[in-house]
């Protein structure tokens, strides 16, 4: 492996049945995932899902008897490690990592381990986070399963599974929900598995994506809970990249775990806008682009939040605009669910 390569890492998450081995075996069969290397993390003595994926992929390795986000995250370590000695002492060709949770997974460990161990740091990066969510079922999963939203919360693209039973008005629903949890998502349908290798490699075909659904500039009052909120923000002039960091990195420090999101578009004065990435008070390293995308050249910033009023973060973020140097203006305050 070149030292100058850095191995992405794409982690399948979702509800118990909402079609995660199924997506996984059929994006196995396209040329770009020949050689994907997979980690199934099954909970219980017993795994079944790697048999499965095996049959498209030989490089799978099983890690079963816990929950990968609890009591495994050595087992992750050591498993990407061997990946990675495997990969450098040239006896396989690894492209791409895709790790795969149980049902019952939280995220954040997963990218924690990656992000702040010495070495893995160095030769692997987390390039996205897709959570699977059944189309039938999804809105009772929202109510029962607080798992599922923190899921939603930290994935960067949804597949929508199952649409073909579900009828429109159900689907209409869920995205709407979905978007309120995470404004930022990217959903894409994927029945019986079949969905564009783009949600792993990021590639879309235009028009592809579902297109989002308007939120209204108001908190929604459903009969679930409210304490997942999100708030956005587009700037107009170029934010001092120095004083956002102090501002953000103390305003994580004060919060904890209750910024449970945070993404960026941000115009710094560069040719490029910056990338930015966070989960909790993890904070994914800054990616410079070159330049804009085609569809924005506006700072945007997004936070999604529990048990915090967005208020707050408004406010902190007016008290500090004189050292961010940048006007800005509120683009929605919602409550997700």
């Amino acid at each position: 492996m070149s030292q100058a390569f850095i191995i992405p890492i794409t982690v399948v998450t979702g509800c118990l049945g909402s079609g995660k081995t199924t997506l996984l075996r059929k994006l196995l069969t396209e040329p770009e995932l020949q050689h994907a290397a997979v980690i199934v993390n099954e909970f219980g003595k017993v795994g079944l899902d790697h048999h499965l994926l095996r049959k498209t992929d030989e490089k799978t390795v099983l890690l079963k008897g816990g929950c990968i986000c609890c009591n495994n995250r050595e087992d992750l370590e050591n498993e990407l490690k061997s990946l990675l000695c495997t990969d450098e002492n040239n006896q396989t060709s690894i492209n791409r990592v895709i790790i795969e949770t149980t049902g019952m997974a939280d995220p954040v460990p997963i990218l924690f381990t990656v992000l702040t161990n010495p070495l893995l740091q160095h030769h692997f990066y987390i390039d996205c986070v897709i959570a699977t969510v059944d189309a039938k079922n999804g809105l009772l999963h929202i109510k029962n399963n607080p798992e599922l939203v923190k899921q939603v919360t930290v994935a960067d693209r949804i597949a929508l599974t199952k649409t073909d039973i579900a009828s429109p008005s159900e689907v209409m629903e869920l995205v709407s929900q979905l978007r309120k949890i995470n404004p930022s998502i990217e959903i894409i349908e994927a029945v019986h598995g079949n969905a564009d290798i783009a949600i792993v490699t990021g590639n879309f075909k235009k028009g592809y994506i579902t297109p989002s659904l308007k939120t209204e500039y108001r908190e929604n009052k459903s009969h679930y809970s409210s304490n997942i909120k999100s708030i956005s923000f587009t700037f107009k002039r170029p934010l001092d990249w120095t004083a956002f960091g102090l501002w953000l990195s103390a305003l994580l420090h004060a919060n904890g775990e209750k910024i449970m999101r945070v993404k960026g578009l941000l115009d710094v004065g560069e040719k490029g806008p910056i990338v930015l990435n966070g989960v909790q008070h993890i904070i994914h390293p800054p990616d410079h682009l070159h330049e804009w995308p085609e569809e924005s050249n506006q700072s945007h910033l997004i936070f999604i939040l529990k048990d915090i009023d967005p208020n707050a973060i408004f406010e902190s973020l007016k008290t500090f605009q004189y050292f961010l140097n940048s006007d800005f203006e509120l683009l929605e305050l919602n409550t997700a669910l």
